[in-house]
């Protein structure tokens, strides 16, 4: 397995305080939401018995998130969440989610691919800072959660037929706006 795949391992001492392994340093639970969000999978487990605590923790950063008067998660789909787990059958709701994630991954990958296939500045040079640039910025403006789009449209095809299409006409308009800007700069 690759360096960069292995899950960070962070140790939680009796202290109650985080260790990250690799850096041999303290971390907070803002740290360890930063590892996720620049997309790094964390194992947290407890130093002396060694049980695996990356559940709890997760939930806690999301719950002091929560807190802090974030939206992390709507109402309703908490209610479904604690819903799930009170009806006989109700273990289905992790598989269910983890696909539903999985599925938003790999659209947002694949965004990213056909964005990156229709753009003649492809060839420029300093493009690939430019690419860079723009995932990130669709990564902030996404939460690290992929859209539905699927790539540029059939000739023939018409607008959009989903709703917000018009609303990503717009954006496809404006980043190709700020990527002429860009061009003319260089």
């Amino acid at each position: 397995m690759a360096e960069e795949q292995k899950p960070l391992l962070i140790k939680r001492y009796a202290s109650r305080r985080l260790y990250n392994t690799e850096t041999s340093d303290y971390v907070t639970l803002e740290d360890i939401a930063g590892f996720i969000r620049g997309g790094r999978e964390v194992q947290i487990v407890d130093l002396k018995t060694g049980d695996d605590l990356t559940r709890q923790y997760l939930l806690q950063i999301i719950a002091e998130h929560e807190s802090r008067g974030e939206n992390v998660l709507p109402v309703n789909v908490l209610n479904d969440l604690v819903r799930s787990y009170m009806v006989p059958g109700g273990g289905m709701m992790p598989q269910f989610l983890q696909s539903s994630f999985e599925m938003l991954r790999e659209s947002q990958s694949k965004m990213m691919e056909n964005m990156n296939a229709m753009n003649p500045m492809a060839s420029m040079p300093g493009f690939e800072a430019l690419q860079a640039q723009q995932e990130a910025f669709l990564k902030a403006m996404t939460g690290g959660i992929g859209g539905g789009w699927s790539g540029p449209e059939r000739e023939g095809a018409g607008t959009a037929t989903r709703e917000g299409g018009e609303d990503l006409d717009a954006i496809k308009k404006q980043l190709s706006e700020l990527q002429e800007k860009l061009s003319k700069l260089k």
